[in-house]
């Protein structure tokens, strides 16, 4: 989410990546349908509390909260027609519109959209502690207290319906960003009356009739591995900038490779992306080569997690404890982090999907994308690289996107030598054997997990390193990584199954799921709970590196102070390997009948990315890569204006 946006990694998800559409043979845009694949079903459609990206991607076409992205990234009014920002930058006060209702499943008219119904989701997803409450416990005024038990009384948290048009809510520091965190799901309103009558049936993931709709499209049906489809929403507030009449998604668990492009070229899908690896691939290439081009990244960072405190040995290639507890030791060594980060080559990873032509294209090298922000003339990744200056194994580093910047085999035999000699100190047996699950059905991340064996034992010796690659079932996989509850369920030493979105527009929304105390994500990267007092999250520092991001966090006055204080906590957390940035989304090849970037952007939150469906406009031809590459400069040299004249409007929010 987007989440917190957790993304499961999948062989298709990559290829679904970009906004793909097609149209019917209909020539009226009422009549469009929307087709393409999905990989993941979701557990549930409750956007008040999950944190999974499987279902904001459905539920964020389904409901509408405050704000909204516009194609060029600028927050707009949506349930909000306007909004007022109190010269302390403590109080914000939305201005709900007028007419704005909720349908069922049925498209029936259910209730309007009242100011109210924002304070009960906020206090619906604290009741049943919601998995993105990070996101707002510290910028609600008295939130945190009500989620921790100290008051009981809601009406204590800075969120309130002043009349039925006017919602208010009281930060407890000024935010230049908060209005970024209205676009994720925890924020978006719930009807209470409906809410009471369905109780433990709230929103079921396989019932579409458990939610109530008041976005652009209701959703229609949910088949468990089968197929997703939704429909306009004839009766929503802003039905003239909903294009397509059909929303229709089909499973793909990746198996096999040229499916989505067979679907496109029989004109069952809307889209596709092109696999070089796939059998296909030359017919497909020769047949569309005026159409394809390449995606941009976006701001989902995808990783490599090493588990430092692995309690599960379901899946292991270990014989004996002392195999266990040397592969343990290994994984608490800097040094030896460090070397299978510089041996692990992920140009030759993304080749097993891209081909060598497009391997580079998606490669990222920091958690947070080095332009995700800018201060004092220099983008994010600069600071960083600052931070890093005088630390050796850093130098000549290019932690820029879209280069193979982290692979260094001089680097990674260096590094190891180092550990080696500690290791062999401590009594650890080599080789360390490394378990990594893969779903056995996704070929190209099959391959791709092949690769990194490959890579890594070359770099650094079978005698000293073996990657035990682990072929199972997909709902075998997301048990033990995706969907595990607990650390206790992460039975794994190295994980390529997730990424993440950012929920707002600033470092903190990465930075901020690693903390040791109250991380949302230690267990899925690191293998260990929050708030538990690893012990084994203080042997590598995960102490020092809190105390970086919180001191980042308590920068509010000075943008530029902020953004350079988290570059340091960036820099940290580069330098101790203890996560390795593998890809983004985007940067992949494909082919579609859409208007190139006439859907929402955002680099951040739930209403912008390739799977909203608002604003699309559809192309009754297959795009051409001159069209889009067109399209792509104008964009940008647009969206660069926009920004500025939205940053400008902003100050006049402020009363």
């Amino acid at each position: 989410m987007k989440k917190s946006k957790l993304f499961a990694v999948a062989g298709v998800a990559l290829l679904s990546v970009g906004v793909l559409a097609a149209c019917s043979s209909s020539s009226s845009g009422e009549q469009y349908t929307y087709s393409f694949v999905y990989s993941t079903d979701p557990d549930n459609l409750n956007y008040l509390t999950t944190g999974k990206a499987s279902t904001a991607d459905i539920t964020s076409n389904n409901i509408d909260g405050l704000l909204e992205n516009d194609q060029y990234g600028n927050l707009v009014p949506s349930v909000a027609e306007d909004w007022s920002v109190s010269k302390d930058g403590l109080t914000y006060t939305y201005k709900i519109r007028k007419g704005v209702k909720w349908f069922t499943s049925e498209g029936n008219e259910y209730a309007e959209v009242k100011a109210q119904d924002f304070v009960t989701g906020l206090k619906y997803a604290a009741d049943n502690k919601g998995e993105a409450l990070y996101v707002l416990q510290d910028s609600v005024k008295g939130l945190k207290d009500y989620i921790d038990g100290k008051s009981k009384d809601f009406g204590t948290v800075g969120i309130k319906a002043i009349d039925d048009y006017t919602l208010e809510y009281t930060l407890t520091k000024p935010e230049q960003y908060w209005n970024s965190k209205l676009t994720y799901g925890i924020t978006y309103p719930v009807n209470e009356d409906f809410l009471k009558s369905q109780g433990e049936n709230f929103a079921k993931a396989s019932d579409p009739s458990t939610i109530l709709y008041n976005g652009p499209y209701i959703l229609s049906a949910v088949t468990a591995k089968s197929e997703i489809q939704m429909v306009k929403n004839e009766g929503y507030w802003d039905k003239d900038n909903v294009h397509y009449k059909t929303i229709k998604l089909t499973y793909d668990d990746g198996s096999d490779l040229d499916s989505v492009i067979n679907g496109f070229d029989k004109g069952i899908y809307s889209g596709a992306g092109l696999n070089p690896n796939s059998p296909g691939y030359k017919k497909f290439q020769e047949k569309y080569a005026d159409n394809i081009a390449y995606r941009p990244q976006d701001a989902t960072t995808y990783l490599l997690g090493m588990n430092i405190d692995r309690q599960s040995y379901k899946y292991t290639a270990k014989k004996t404890d002392a195999e266990k507890e040397s592969t343990k030791k290994a994984l608490l060594n800097k040094d030896f982090r460090q070397a299978l980060t510089f041996a692990f080559d992920r140009e030759a990873y993304e080749a097993q999907i891209r081909g060598e032509e497009g391997a580079l294209k998606p490669l990222r090298n920091l958690f947070v994308p080095p332009q995700f922000v800018q201060a004092g003339g220099k983008d994010f990744g600069e600071m960083v690289k600052e931070n890093l200056a005088d630390k050796e194994e850093w130098k000549d580093v290019d932690l820029s996107d879209a280069q193979n910047g982290l692979y260094n085999p001089e680097k990674a035999k260096a590094e190891f030598a180092k550990a080696k000699e500690a290791l062999q100190a401590e009594g650890v047996q080599f080789p360390i054997r490394l378990d990594i699950p893969v779903d056995q059905t996704a070929i190209t991340m099959v391959q791709r997990v092949q690769s990194l064996k490959q890579s890594i034992e070359k770099n650094l010796g079978s005698e000293n390193v073996v990657i035990d690659i682990h072929q199972m079932s997909s709902d075998d996989v997301n048990n033990i990584t995706y969907f595990a509850e607990n650390a206790a369920q992460e039975d794994w030493d190295l994980n390529n199954k997730v990424g993440w979105g950012p929920d707002y527009q600033d470092p903190s929304s990465y930075l901020d799921i690693l903390k040791p105390s109250s991380g949302e994500s230690t267990k899925t990267y690191l293998g260990f709970d929050s708030g538990t007092n690893n012990a084994n999250a203080e042997k590598v520092g995960l102490g020092e590196f809190e105390q970086l991001v919180t001191e980042a966090g308590g920068e509010t006055a000075d943008i530029q102070k902020r953004y350079e204080k988290y570059a340091a906590a960036q820099a940290w957390l580069t330098d101790s390997a203890l996560i390795v940035p593998i890809e983004s989304k985007g940067g992949n090849q494909g082919v579609a009948r859409i208007k190139p970037f006439s859907g929402p952007f955002a680099w951040s939150g739930n209403k912008g990315g390739s799977t909203l469906y608002k604003y699309l406009e559809p192309s009754d031809e297959i795009v051409t890569k001159d069209e889009y590459e067109k399209a792509q400069k104008e964009w940008d040299e647009k969206r660069v204006e926009s920004n500025k004249k939205a940053e400008e409007e902003a100050k006049s929010h402020v009363k």
